[in-house]
């Protein structure tokens, strides 16, 4: 069949639309029809060159939820008219890290840039005048139509709003486990939160929601600041300096428990900085991400030794998506995890550029594309 999807031609560039070729769904894969995907800082890392991916033109899209339309052959277990949200990482339930209960960091993870069927590198589900696209994360939320390995959809209520649920794919999931399963977060705790965007405003959301005591938001855009106090934050900051500065006012000039960076590109001095609003044995958790190909960050290894800090990376949070994607849709149902906020503008297919511009200059928490 064909569909419409956002297309990336080059690296640099900007997301366009154009009509593909899709494949029908084989043995294990999944026909998806999709109602709403998330406008993720992932994919305009992928559009400025920061993160390369194995083969343009890719379709991109890394956070959706959509309509089971038709399910491959031998499929056991799925049906037309199942609900589901696609996880941008795959899960193969086998490996190492899965069996550890460390999902996230699934073998299938290695393929993640490669746009590709999981276990073939090769073979493309998308083409375009008979050239192969692969697809973002796999999985190309932004395409009317999509096909995806199973073992990237998680079923859901069918009473779920899926531009709501949508959310918890990718934005949601990893800001809000950076601080639960990565922070060695706890009640009562100073939590500094660098960047809340997408991704940060989960994290101060998170912070509030275990108890900790002050939750500190870090963003140079006011609109921001304001709607982290919406979701919980108890103090904000411009920038991180004048963060430390509150934390330590509350710990005897000691500093944060921890902090999260998520800002939108994560630099070698975000993380320095970032390692000074800590106190002796506190933890900093970078879930943004940069240019792949810089290295290097100013810290003094010393301070790192005598003041036990540790440097935690997170990806996904740290989430188990097949248990992750349920659990965080059911805290939003209970009305403890709000996600209807999160959304503050949403955009057509034919608009994909401009949503991202819209990110970039600060103006959404999320943007969502909505499918008719």
């Amino acid at each position: 069949m064909k569909t419409r999807a956002a297309l990336l031609r080059s690296a640099p560039g900007t997301f366009e639309v154009a009509e593909v070729d899709l494949d029908e769904p084989r043995q294990g894969e999944l026909l998806i029809k999709m109602v709403a995907s998330g406008l993720c800082h992932s994919d305009d890392h992928v559009a400025t060159g920061d993160f390369p991916v194995a083969l343009l033109p890719m379709a991109g899209g890394h956070e959706g939820g959509g309509v089971v339309a038709a399910v491959g052959p031998n499929t056991p277990g799925w049906e037309e008219g199942d609900h589901v949200v696609l996880s941008f990482l795959a899960v193969c339930g086998r490996c190492r890290m899965c069996a550890t209960g460390r999902q996230n960091l699934c073998d299938f993870g290695a393929g993640v840039l490669t746009g590709s069927r999981p276990d073939d590198p090769t073979s493309f589900r998308m083409s375009l005048g008979g050239r192969p696209v692969s697809q973002g994360a796999g999985i190309s939320t932004l395409s009317e139509y999509t096909v995806v390995d199973v073992r990237s959809a998680v079923k859901v209520d069918r009473d779920l709003p899926l531009d709501k649920a949508a959310l918890v794919g990718c934005g949601v999931a990893t800001g809000w486990g950076s601080v639960t399963n990565m922070a060695d977060a706890h009640p009562g705790d100073v939590i500094i939160v660098m960047g809340v965007g997408g991704i940060g405003i989960n994290s101060v959301q998170a912070a509030a929601a275990i108890g900790a005591r002050a939750v500190i938001a870090v963003d140079p855009v006011a609109f921001k600041r304001e709607s982290a106090v919406d979701f919980g934050a108890t103090h904000t900051a411009e920038n991180i300096k004048e963060a430390t500065e509150i934390a330590r006012s509350m710990t005897n000039g000691q500093g944060a428990d921890a902090t999260i960076v998520t800002v939108g590109v994560v630099e070698g001095e975000h993380i320095a900085d970032a390692m000074e609003s800590i106190r002796k044995a506190g933890t900093v958790v970078v879930s943004g991400v940069g240019n792949m190909f810089k290295t290097g960050v100013p810290l003094n290894h010393t301070t790192m030794t005598l003041f036990q800090k540790r440097l935690q990376g997170s990806l996904y949070g740290g989430c188990n998506p097949t248990y992750d994607i349920p659990n965080l849709l059911a805290q939003y149902t209970a009305g403890t995890l709000k996600l209807d906020q999160l959304i503050t503008r949403t955009y057509t297919l034919d608009q994909v550029a401009q949503g991202y511009a819209d990110m970039k200059a600060g103006k959404n928490l999320r943007g969502v594309v909505l499918f008719d």
